[in-house]
């Protein structure tokens, strides 16, 4: 691995990277690609997507992967961290004409050894509903075909004939299965339309009917208006211009979208009523994402930030700036994320062993992480001590990690931990470096020393990174302090916003919300990343070349393959 540094180094693409966890390393036997393993020459295709499932395999194999590749989609056994891929074998290969994949969700209820749901969306409007295991492909929507085309579609898996979009003529950006549901699932267009279906109902055979359903501030929703049910069951009308992507909350009643307007719109998906919005520095929005608790959104786009926003308050609370182009994936890393109740825990021994013992106690926690989140704002008297750990990609192919500590959370109440290495960019934080104890009482006990050795670096460590953190903002913070930031204020000097939003709770300026660092921003593929995928053992990436990588987590290594 290139060490961090100036010049030709910074260029250099790495193959493992250090948190306070460890080190994550880039398994190289576990990259799928295409079976040639050639790159994929990306120029004018739909971004790479990938989805994953568990089929409960009683061998113990049971995640299975699908990712899409220009014209192609594929379907393997996942070994992750355990075996080498083989890309011999897949499962189910497909390759379509005249149109191109660009995005799939697994059915997770319905899934089994024998049989899985996959809905994949396509650039020329279709959706496809398909069985990658039974290799079948079951229902085609948004589709208008004689008998002989649809026979060709399912068995060639082609889809060069004339046909017709009744529903709508616009790429396919996002598909999911609605949360809870084996039948319901939501897609959006670049139309910036989405609309609901269900896999029993047909389509029909003439163009849909609507009637007003219910309309707000810069959105409508649509029923379908149809003497027997039929298929899209709702359309929603979102923003101008296209519908990038859309995300559940985790408990399923709220759905977050962004568009290329630049806004964040949360809706209660069941009352199709409107919670709230937030508007991006500039440019689209491009993705979005919950917190495992429902608490908070991150978003990112074309303004190469993410932006942290608040659910219950519906506001701002931070923004981060690392990526030196757009961001085009944000996730949050469930495994990582830690919450830590004032309880004594015993412990003895070395600082080997304490990091052991420390990071077992983490991956047994974060299978309650989503729980005992929701406690954070209970009326217990207990403090609890909260970081959130998401992950960013971008087209400067760059992964950045980041947490977001109860210092940006809670900016008001008293520290009740030592700060995290996430350092606040603004006017009133402390020099990077240094380290604040807000209540030393807690911090001789047990537990905060071992949440504060293991969530921070130590002021030694801290200085001896000093170089290398100075490298890091020359490409992160430093590059949003000047050159960024010019472009910013030009921006928004020379480009009128019609809702005049900056400086408002919808757009706060930069100075007026706390500026995060990235934990790590790492160059790790030669063209633009289109995934972020966090998995217990392992967190996943893929570039436009077609190559899906593997990093294995600290301790999650297996040495033989």
């Amino acid at each position: 691995m290139a060490t961090e540094g100036g010049g030709k180094e910074m260029n250099e693409i790495k193959t493992q990277f250090t948190t306070r966890e460890g080190v994550y390393k880039l398994l190289t036997h576990s990259e799928y690609s295409r079976p040639n393993r050639v790159p994929f020459n990306s120029q004018g295709s739909n971004p790479v997507k990938v989805s994953f499932v568990n089929v409960n395999d009683q061998s113990g194999n049971g995640d299975r992967i699908c990712f899409n590749v220009g014209r192609e989609l594929y379907f393997y056994i996942y070994k992750g961290v355990r075996k080498a891929a083989d890309l011999s074998k897949p499962i189910d290969k497909r390759i379509y004409k005249g149109t191109q994949p660009t995005c799939h969700d697994f059915n997770h209820l319905t899934a089994t050894a024998e049989s899985v749901s996959l809905l994949v969306g396509f650039s020329a409007g279709q959706v496809q509903l398909i069985d990658p295991i039974k290799k079948e492909t079951s229902k085609l929507f948004n589709e208008e075909v004689s008998l002989e085309s649809r026979d060709q579609w399912f068995s060639t898996f082609s889809a060069h004939d004339p046909t017709i979009k009744l529903i709508d003529k616009s790429r396919v950006t996002c598909v999911k299965w609605v949360p809870g549901s084996e039948s319901l699932f939501l897609v959006s267009h670049a139309s910036g339309s989405m609309y609901l279906y269900n896999v029993e109902h047909t389509c029909g055979t003439t163009a849909p009917h609507y009637q007003l359903l219910k309309q707000g501030e810069n959105y409508s929703v649509h029923t379908c208006k149809s003497k027997s049910t039929r298929n899209p069951l709702l359309k929603w009308t979102v923003g101008d211009g296209a519908l990038n992507e859309f995300a559940f909350s985790p408990d399923g009643k709220f759905l977050a979208c962004v568009s290329q307007d630049g806004f964040l719109r949360v809706f209660n998906f069941d009352a199709v009523e409107l919670h709230g919005t937030m508007k991006s520095y500039f440019g689209g929005l491009l993705c979005v994402c919950w917190s495992p608790d429902g608490k908070y959104i991150v978003a990112g786009g074309e303004d190469d930030l993410v932006t942290v926003w608040s659910f219950l308050d519906c506001r701002v609370i931070a923004r981060g700036h690392g990526h030196k182009s757009w961001v085009s994936v944000v996730a949050f890393d469930h495994y990582t994320t830690s919450v830590e109740e004032s309880e004594p825990m015993e412990f003895s021994g070395s600082d080997e062993d304490f990091q052991d013992q420390m990071i077992h106690f983490g991956r047994d926690r974060a299978n309650s992480t989503q729980s005992r989140l929701s406690k954070r704002n209970s009326t217990d008297s207990r403090p609890v001590s909260v970081t959130y750990r998401f992950g960013s990609v971008g087209q400067d192919t760059q992964l950045c990690l980041w947490d977001l500590t109860e210092d940006i959370l809670f900016p008001h109440l008293p520290l009740s931990r030592t700060r995290t290495h996430t350092n606040v960019m603004n006017a009133t934080s402390p020099p990077a470096g240094t380290t604040i104890i807000a209540n030393a009482g807690i911090m001789d006990s047990a537990i905060a020393t071992g949440v504060s050795k293991f969530a921070t670096l130590s002021l030694h460590d801290r200085k001896e990174r000093h170089h290398e953190k100075d490298h890091k903002r020359n490409h992160s913070m430093g590059h949003i302090s000047s050159k960024s930031s010019d472009k910013l204020n030009l921006l928004t000097k020379t480009k009128s916003d019609p809702a005049k939003t900056l400086g408002t709770l919808l757009c706060p300026r930069m100075e007026d919300v706390p500026l995060l660092e990235p934990l790590i921003c790492k160059k790790i593929a030669h063209e633009r990343l289109t995934v972020l995928i966090f998995l217990e053992d392992c967190l996943v990436t893929a570039c436009q070349e077609g190559f899906i990588c593997t990093w294995g987590r600290p301790g999650k290594v297996v040495s033989s393959f």
